[in-house]
């Protein structure tokens, strides 16, 4: 006779969803990802993590609320799990973000979010980890964009050691001085950081000067960017094979790889940076704007 299912704790009250949110306005590879849930909640859950992208900027606790509902509803599927880290790292809870990462990393053999699990590292107070995560032998293979985020947690873990001759250092290779884009004013800040922590205020002010104080302000996050346009695609009939079983089943998920970080999230220390990766991975879930789906 099979095993009745142990009770299952009780869910939070799932936060509310504007009626204006629609699941057409999730990236299809994510909607593809949620066809193992039913078609009622593979809708339910992709309109948090629409909301979670929208929120994460303006309102991260709200998107933290988001993500969780979409997590006990879907607690296996990597895109949710994605979104759940990236909105407790974006809230602080680094701990939880690094679970959830390490989850997300064993669900699709992704690193992409290497940069962001480093951070963690930093916001628990283990730099040493951090540069430990960032000399291993899967970021040596990551897109030149995420080690270039790596190289600023790297940075930033050498400060936290007292090592800041190291931590200008790390941004003075090429690869980081090559940045192009939005990314080169949030370069330019954590050289800067580096270089007056190295007693180096003329050569600090410098890397700086080349900015107008919108541009360090929009790269710090202290200005918001325009909206993106969202990009709508008509909902496709699931086939009748999709399954009710995974709804609710984050129970189920693995054991953590580190039990040491099943402790409390270190949230009045300094804070970790502010790895952009983490924003950009959360609209990937969360797909409000895609030029793939163009």
């Amino acid at each position: 006779m099979r095993a009745s299912r142990p009770p299952q704790p009780e869910r939070a009250p799932a936060p509310e969803i504007p009626e204006d949110v629609l699941f057409s306005d999730l990236d299809r590879a994510v909607r593809a990802r949620l066809r193992t849930l039913s078609k009622e909640n593979a809708e339910n859950v992709g309109l948090h993590l629409v909301m979670a992208g929208r929120l994460l900027d303006t309102d991260p606790e709200r998107a933290y609320e988001h993500a969780q509902a979409a997590v006990q509803r879907a607690g296996r599927v990597d895109v949710v799990r994605e979104a759940a880290g990236l909105a407790a790292y974006r809230t602080g809870r680094f701990a939880e973000a690094l679970r959830e990462l390490r989850t997300v990393r064993r669900l699709n053999g992704s690193s992409e979010h290497l940069a962001v699990m480093a951070d963690c590292e930093r916001g628990l107070g283990r730099p040493e980890r951090a540069l430990a995560l960032a000399d291993s032998s899967e970021a040596a293979e990551l897109p030149a964009d995420v080690q270039i985020e790596l190289a600023m947690v790297v940075s930033g873990a050498r400060l936290d050691l007292g090592e800041a001759e190291a931590a200008v250092a790390v941004l003075a290779a090429p690869a980081v001085r090559a940045a192009t884009g939005p990314v080169v004013a949030r370069v330019a800040q954590a050289r800067a950081t580096a270089l007056e922590a190295a007693g180096r205020p003329e050569d600090a002010a410098a890397e700086l000067a080349a900015f107008t104080p919108d541009q360090l302000a929009q790269a710090a996050g202290d200005i918001e960017d325009d909206e993106d346009d969202i990009v709508a695609f008509d909902l496709e009939d699931e086939s009748d094979q999709d399954s009710d079983e995974d709804s609710g089943d984050s129970s189920d998920d693995e054991p953590d790889e580190d039990s040491a970080d099943q402790g409390s999230d270190d949230l009045g220390g300094s804070p970790a940076a502010d790895v952009d990766g983490a924003s950009d991975g959360i609209e990937a879930s969360a797909a409000i704007s895609s030029e793939d789906d163009a």
